[in-house]
């Protein structure tokens, strides 16, 4: 009799010790997301359970790279003022929130003469062109990277995305870099001005954002080629330094 109320004691323990875990899992459910510097954390959606650990990797990837795009622009604009100025923003971060706002895409793409991708980003160093080559170069790697995506931000596990269009694409950028620091105008003066190599202070504050870039596609191709069991066609890196890869 003894043992048997033993037993019955450390089921009911037992029992109420899972009641308690529920009851804390269906309560942290219901919190609103927790920010801070370092984490953030949201409440469970149902959504949830259709996404794989490698979707939610993308999305927080792609959120990443958004941010990174965002800062690049803002560093071009301060970098070569006469874009923000000649547009009428009263500072570069106007600028910046303007050209990211999803309400102004129309007028994003007008500003582009309608083209988006690789065309935008050729367009800004083009010596004919008189818009403004900033938003030209930063909106042309945002919509190619959107393609690559299918336009997507977010992903299930259902979701079929191309491995090799997102490794294109983390190649393009190194393509992009490399004409920043390279295509110059009639005057031999370039186009946009990015890194300063020379002078009492060295600015490579671009470079590292670019290597962002390029690290976090390059590993969300790997992580998608490895989620499908696809091949990708790797590139002579001297090759795809001059030319842009199809999307």
């Amino acid at each position: 009799m003894q043992i048997t109320g033993l037993v019955a004691s450390i089921f009911s323990a037992k029992r109420h010790w899972f009641l308690l875990l529920a009851l804390s899992v269906l309560l942290g459910g219901c919190q609103p997301a927790v920010k801070d510097n370092t984490v953030k954390t949201h409440s469970f959606s149902l959504r949830d359970v259709v996404k794989s650990s490698i979707d939610k990797i993308l999305e927080i990837q792609l959120r990443n790279s958004t941010r990174l795009l965002r800062q690049l622009m803002q560093k071009l604009y301060l970098r070569n003022p006469q874009y923000w100025r000649s547009a009428g923003f009263q500072s570069a971060e106007n600028a910046v929130e303007w050209a990211f706002a999803p309400q102004h895409r129309a007028a994003v793409l007008q500003q582009c003469r309608q083209k988006k991708s690789i065309d935008s980003m050729q367009m800004a160093f083009e010596a004919t062109f008189t818009g403004d080559r900033v938003l030209a170069f930063v909106y042309g790697l945002s919509s190619m990277l959107d393609n690559a995506y299918e336009d997507k931000t977010e992903f299930f596990l259902l979701d079929d995305l191309d491995p090799q269009r997102i490794y294109n694409a983390a190649r393009n950028i190194e393509v992009a870099v490399w004409k920043l620091s390279q295509d110059r105008d009639a005057q031999q003066q370039l186009f946009l001005v990015s890194n300063a190599l020379h002078g009492p202070v060295i600015n490579l504050s671009f470079e590292r954002l670019f290597g962002k870039l390029i690290a976090i596609h390059d590993g969300n191709a790997e992580f998608i080629a490895d989620k499908t069991n696809r091949r990708i066609n790797y590139v002579i890196q001297e090759v795809v330094r001059f030319v842009f890869l199809p999307i």
